[in-house]
């Protein structure tokens, strides 16, 4: 027999294998890689754990996700863009970090707009089909978003009023919070979350607005004494995936990821509340003076809040006029 003849008969023989192989991936595992900005240990990161955990369980393993935290596999300005991309599938942005992009993404980062849990949750409601709206014309999908606790002023001194900032080397990680550096005449320098600690050690900033869980996080106290405890806003973090990457799940297991990004919503702003004052008694027992602002510095503070928002909506337009007037309810 010709060995030509031999080697197609060969491959007569093991065709079914090959089409048994080619039938395998209706049952294999889809790995999907999400990266985060903040430590293993923060609990926004915590909750995307419990998050993939639950998508493995209730898939029974057919949806792998691995959580890379503290910026390892992007930094958390370019999150955002890899999974529009499609360089990562899903990943977890901080949505005012993108109001450059479009405003709609800065309406949590407008001061004293909303100072509550209670408050942010009304205006994430708000802003929900906008986001959608807006993220899905970028090939994006919103699973679930969670607050961060709200927004205090760390710094070397004690600040009594928004003259007291004039001059402060001011860490800004939004558009907003540049905003304030300019309105209250600090310097603005950008440090990302995972950079902080070193910025504040070498004295590249000795000043910024950020929450409890970012101050205990980034040791904060090692380096300054005061956390004036503001509560300006309270901006959230953004689970994203890319709708390609979703649609190309079957249906049980997209019902699946969005039955789990409900629980983690849930859990996360349950979560962050309670988390709220036990990061500011943690930051206390490390030595930081957890003082309670004046009425002066809180005047100030709201001055600047209407000064962005006037300007906010005015950039963000009709979209931001609906947020507002959905979230205020008239």
């Amino acid at each position: 027999m010709p060995l030509t003849r031999r080697t197609l008969n060969a491959a007569a023989l093991t065709a079914p294998l090959v089409l048994s192989a080619l039938a395998l991936p209706a049952f294999a595992q889809t790995k999907w890689d999400l990266p985060a900005a903040y430590p293993a240990t923060n609990f926004h990161t915590e909750n995307l754990t419990q998050f993939a955990a639950d998508v493995d369980k209730a898939t029974a393993g057919k949806l792998k996700i691995t959580v890379h935290a503290n910026a390892s596999l992007f930094k958390a300005n370019e999150i955002k863009r890899a999974v529009q991309g499609g360089q990562a599938p899903i990943g977890e942005v901080l949505l005012v970090n993108f109001e450059n992009e479009n405003p709609v993404f800065g309406a949590d980062g407008v001061p004293f707009l909303a100072t509550s849990y209670a408050q942010a949750r009304k205006l994430a409601a708000a802003q929900k089909p906008v986001l959608d709206k807006l993220l899905g014309a970028q090939g994006l999908m919103l699973l679930y978003t969670v607050a961060w606790p709200p927004q205090g002023i760390y710094a070397k001194k004690e600040i009594n009023s928004g003259a007291d900032m004039r001059g402060l080397k001011w860490r800004a990680y939004s558009p907003a919070t540049a905003k304030i550096a300019e309105l209250v005449e600090a310097q603005p320098v950008t440090i990302q979350a995972a950079e902080l600690s070193q910025a504040l050690a070498t004295g590249v900033v000795d000043s910024y607005m950020s929450s409890g869980s970012t101050g205990y996080d980034s040791k904060t106290y090692e380096s300054l004494k005061y956390f004036h405890d503001t509560q300006a806003w309270l901006p959230k973090n953004a689970v994203l995936v890319n709708k390609a990457a979703f649609d190309a799940l079957d249906k049980p297991t997209q019902s699946a990821v969005l039955k789990a990004a409900a629980d983690a919503e849930e859990r996360g702003w349950k979560v962050s509340e309670e988390k709220d004052n036990w990061y500011k008694n943690a930051l206390a027992e490390k030595g930081m003076k957890i003082v309670k602002p004046t009425p002066k510095l809180v005047a100030d503070m709201q001055q600047v809040g209407a000064v962005m928002l006037a300007d906010w909506e005015k950039r963000a337009g009709p979209d931001g006029q609906a947020i507002v007037k959905a979230y205020r309810g008239n």
